[in-house]
């Protein structure tokens, strides 16, 4: 293994990562009036997660801050390929010393779901947590209802693990059983390839 693979820093400092259609920075505060204009038609129900709204944003950042700042996650500002923010996304459950990522906190403004934008945004992601961190597994959950979701982690070449029954309570009042899903180290070069072959298809589709 690489130093820059075990590099402190690397699990440390939320990184920009740059595709052909989407950019992924490290999110600020100065992203809050992006994100809540992003995020401000009713997603919660859409996406089974906590989606920030006016009332909860300061919350919503002051909860991630606290775990950035004990090193258990990085969170990105998602922004299309005009550089406007379409989402927001991160690294959570973070374990340097099992060598583990979680990507999840996904949201994305209507206009940009169902394009190539998520497949790029978690090549990007899943890029960096195996060959930049060094990252043993990594995991993705979401609801067991939201079928959407699931497909696309599934279409990614991710490998369902089992369902945690009442895992949350959200804001709506949803009970949510979440659907775990990883990804290991050695399955990773096959997952890159297939993640490349479903980017191919958005080429020329304004992904």
């Amino acid at each position: 293994m690489s130093e820059q693979r075990t590099s402190s820093d690397a699990w440390r400092l939320t990184p920009t990562l740059i595709g052909n259609h989407v950019t992924l920075s490290p999110m600020t505060r100065a992203d809050r009036d992006g994100i809540l204009a992003a995020l401000a038609t009713g997603l919660e129900s859409a996406f089974h997660t906590t989606v920030p709204n006016p009332e909860t944003i300061n919350a919503w950042y002051e909860r991630i801050e606290r775990e950035q700042a004990v090193g258990r996650a990085m969170p990105f500002t998602v922004r299309d390929a005009a550089g406007e923010i379409a989402g927001v996304t991160r690294f959570l459950r973070m374990a340097k010393q099992h060598r583990r990522v979680e990507i999840g906190g996904t949201v994305y403004a209507p206009r940009v779901q169902r394009t190539g934008l998520n497949t790029e945004a978690k090549m990007l992601l899943l890029t960096h947590a195996f060959e930049a961190l060094g990252c043993f597994c990594v995991q993705i959950r979401t609801d067991f209802l939201n079928r959407q979701s699931r497909a696309a982690i599934e279409r990614l070449g991710a490998r369902m693990d089992g369902v945690i029954r009442g895992h949350l309570i959200l804001n709506d009042g949803h009970y949510r059983d979440s659907v775990l899903y990883s990804i290991l180290e050695h399955e990773w070069p096959g997952v890159k390839r297939n993640i490349a072959a479903l980017m191919a298809r958005y080429e020329g589709k304004g992904a």
